[in-house]
């Protein structure tokens, strides 16, 4: 068909730059940086009516029952998107709090299910998509008290996942008086009586300096005294858990991606105890008992262990190891009763571990669920049950109840599927150096992927985030399609263990790009697709790595989807919260750390006259993670320098109403995937129109 693509909006290049460390670093379009100055407002608005026509008007001549492109996409996504899901869990005796969303629902919602009967009837506790006319009012996160008779909660607004937190009485339906801004991200740890809580805030107006305060019930929140503000850094990240007797106060505290510090007080006495501190290696904790304390760490273990200490005397000295390292990584260690259950990581899929501390040459007793994710467990010590979500590429998310004596059951009901049969192998393949990394193929089961195979290639490579199976209705629907999904295990995730994660870091992350090119010419060597024929799509961390893929190696594929991306890595933690990210990337402020970013930054490294691949670059402005000033300067430079937009458009979409992609609405979630997968039909579809049919 001919090209509708509507021209190139105008867009001033400017003469700005600065200087860092004796290097001009030239910034052509900071300008694009004032997202509520009319300017950039006016450019937004002609950049998504130029992407909205070019997608809207693409139509596949073979199709000779109307509509278009997109309009097939969406309507097959809308359905995979009305599938119920769990996200997670909590239990407090027979009262089981799952965040679900349920058959056609917009948001995810709180709901209340029997912990013992399964086909009980569940309670809707908290819908807040309701509240809102878009849908976008999200709940964040929630906590209930040790009885699960009131249940704090965290909502937002329009992405931004700045909650504000509420309480529930599950009893009589009504929230109490209690409200307090500034929790994003909180966690809550509630008195044995639950007559008031610990909680994890920011000071108003401040996206660092996170502190520990407690809230009486009742109470002004404002006179709220502060417990722990002793960070070492505006960036560090505390939290808090309390022992069931009330006693023990722990928080910890994310100083940096790979680094924990943890201190226990004693309430009895007001005394507080290092647990570890200063030490670089990972951490998470659980309580264990009245008087223990559980600790999963990479100390002296790059994959992980598991080890006991008294909570009167919590340092490391006194660590008893429980669960030993393995040849799976060890995500992280629960009280179960008097045993220990773990998640365990084995070539990206996980399976539960249940250990018996104290017993001599103890050896676990395996929970194997397939070719799954565990995004989350739920533990009842005293019943000895434990709620496992599970997640895999062919369904849904769904809630499984682990029982140490009745074994595993699927507890939460599913849809009966609607997809095709999937075909998911984990293969191997080599990087630039030789190191072997992990991938998963995707793809229908009657298709055989070969050079004419449209191919979308997925990876993320950072924050010692595994790339495990999950429930994805954009993979489900392009593979439905007769397409091929690969999503490849980069380093810095953490599917190898720490190890893995800082070959992938700082001064190393150019190893996570070398990664994924050899993941790319690996699929087309062995004949699984074609240059022609492949995509590659990231997202947050995902998105600075395919925006360094189409400037490093252009010639890598033939379309690109770049979502809630950092691409400008000289200014980057100037905005919102990306002084959190530091520890991951580098300061560039810092002289010997500038050039580990400036080597790779993307939107620094676009050459004028090279021809790059098609390039969609999608974001929010309700973004309060990633600053969507990343993906306008990207555009705008991207632009700049292609020449053929009729053949390899470059396209921006900036939503409104949205932000980093956790709270959007479904509706909102399958209009973009439409948007994504017409632009890669459109980009890969050829002559021999391997991509000819939407499943329905």
């Amino acid at each position: 068909m001919a090209n509708t693509t509507l021209p190139v909006p105008p867009t001033p290049r400017q003469a700005d730059s600065d200087l860092y460390h004796g290097i001009a670093v030239a910034d052509p379009y900071r300008w694009l940086e004032d997202g509520d100055a009319p300017p950039t407002n006016q450019w937004v608005a002609s950049q998504n009516e130029r992407t909205r026509q070019a997608l809207d008007a693409r139509r596949d001549p073979l199709h000779t029952n109307g509509g278009s492109d997109r309009e097939r996409w969406h309507e097959r996504l809308v359905a995979l998107m009305s599938l119920p899901v769990v996200m997670h869990a909590k239990v407090r005796g027979d009262r089981l709090f799952v965040v679900e969303r349920g058959v056609g629902a917009e948001q995810f919602s709180l709901v209340l299910r029997s912990a013992s009967d399964a086909a009980a009837e569940p309670k809707m506790l908290v819908d807040p998509g309701s509240t809102s006319d878009d849908s976008a009012t999200a709940l964040d996160w929630f906590f209930p008290s040790p009885d699960g008779r009131l249940v704090a909660y965290g909502v937002s607004e329009g992405g931004t996942e700045n909650s504000t937190l509420a309480i529930l009485d599950i009893e009589t339906g009504e929230h109490l008086a209690d409200s307090i801004p500034d929790t994003r991200a909180a966690t809550v740890s509630w008195l044995p009586d639950a007559s008031g809580f610990y909680y994890a805030a920011y000071p108003h107006g401040d996206q660092y300096n996170r502190r520990i305060l407690f809230h009486g019930l009742g109470t002004d929140a404002d006179d709220d005294p502060i417990v722990w503000a002793d960070s070492e850094a505006p960036q560090s990240w505390p939290d808090v858990q309390l022992s069931a007797n009330g006693r023990y106060l722990l928080v910890e505290v994310l100083v940096g991606w790979g680094h924990n510090d943890a201190f226990v007080l004693d309430r009895t006495d007001g005394s507080w105890m290092t647990v570890i501190a200063d030490v670089e290696a990972t951490a998470s904790f659980d309580m264990f008992g009245d008087d223990q304390l559980l600790i999963t760490s990479t100390f002296d273990a790059p994959k992980g262990r598991v080890s006991l200490a008294p909570l009167s005397a919590p340092w490391r000295d006194n660590w008893v190891t429980v669960v030993p390292e393995c040849d799976g990584v060890i995500g992280q260690g629960y009280a179960f009763g008097n045993e220990v259950l773990v998640v365990v990581t084995e070539r990206a899929v996980d399976r539960i571990e249940r250990w018996r501390p104290g017993l001599a040459d103890s050896q676990p007793v395996v929970a194997d669920l397939g070719l799954v994710s565990l995004a989350g467990v739920a533990v009842d010590e005293t019943t000895q049950t434990a709620f496992v979500t599970v997640a895999g590429f062919d369904s849904p998310a769904t809630l499984f109840k682990y029982d140490a004596f009745a074994g595993t059951r699927r507890w939460t009901p599913t849809e009966a599927p609607i997809v095709a049969p999937l075909t998911v192998t984990q293969v191997t393949y080599p990087s630039l150096d030789g190191t072997p990394i992990g991938l998963f193929l995707i793809h229908r089961a009657d298709i055989e992927p070969n050079s004419h195979t449209a191919t979308i290639l997925n990876g993320y490579g950072g924050f010692a985030i595994s790339e495990t199976p999950l429930w994805s209705p954009m993979i489900a629907a392009w593979c439905a399609s007769g397409g091929l999904y690969a999503i490849a295990g980069l380093r810095g995730g953490l599917e190898e263990g720490e190890t893995w994660h800082h070959a992938g870091r700082r001064d190393n992350k150019q190893n996570v790009f070398d990664d994924f090119h050899a993941a790319a010419d690996w699929l087309i060597d062995t004949g699984r697709t074609s240059r022609a024929k492949l995509a590659i799509a990231g997202g947050s961390n995902g998105g600075l790595l395919v925006g360094v893929a189409l400037t490093q190696r252009p010639d890598l594929c033939a379309a690109v989807w770049c979502a809630v991306p950092l691409l400008d890595m000289v200014r980057f933690p100037q905005f919102l919260i990306a002084r959190l990210w530091t520890d991951e990337y580098g300061d560039p402020d810092v002289e010997s750390e500038f050039g580990w970013v400036w080597s790779y930054s993307p939107y620094h490294h676009v050459r004028f006259g090279e021809s790059y691949p098609a390039v969609l670059l999608t974001t929010a402005e309700g973004d309060t993670r990633v600053d969507p000033l990343h993906a306008r300067k990207m555009a705008a430079e991207l632009q700049w320098a292609s020449g053929n937009q009729d053949e390899r458009p470059i396209l921006l979409l900036q939503e409104g109403r949205a932000g980093h992609g956790i709270g959007k609405p479904a509706s909102k979630r399958a209009s973009e995937a439409a948007d994504v997968l017409t632009f890669f039909q459109w980009q890969l579809q050829s002559a021999d129109q391997a991509l000819t049919t939407v499943a329905r």
